[in-house]
């Protein structure tokens, strides 16, 4: 029985991960995108390592943290304001994922 919840429950995050992955991604396409892809701001590009490893380096926690409070031509929540953590969060690993 306890093999069964643990099976369970475990499938539940993973849907709950998928949904925060999804979630994510239409967060980016949707309010960072544009942005990001063009620099505006001095935003960094997907895919520039160099620009993203110091970045990278201080945390997903941090670059959250950044998201959320704004920066230069950024606005808080990355003009999301409907967003909550965790889905800034996943948007944030989509990015860094390029």
């Amino acid at each position: 029985m306890k093999k069964m919840a643990f099976v369970a429950a475990a499938a539940m995050l993973t849907v709950a991960s998928l949904s925060a992955q999804a979630d994510g991604q239409a967060i980016y396409e949707k309010h960072c995108k544009a942005c990001h892809e063009a620099g505006v701001g001095n935003a960094p590009k997907p895919g520039d390592k160099a620009a993203w490893e110091p970045r990278i380096a201080k945390g997903v926690d941090a670059m959250l943290q950044t998201v959320v409070s704004g920066k230069g031509a950024m606005p808080p929540k990355g003009t999301c304001m409907s967003c909550d953590e965790a889905t800034l969060k996943a948007a944030v690993e989509v990015l860094i994922a390029q």
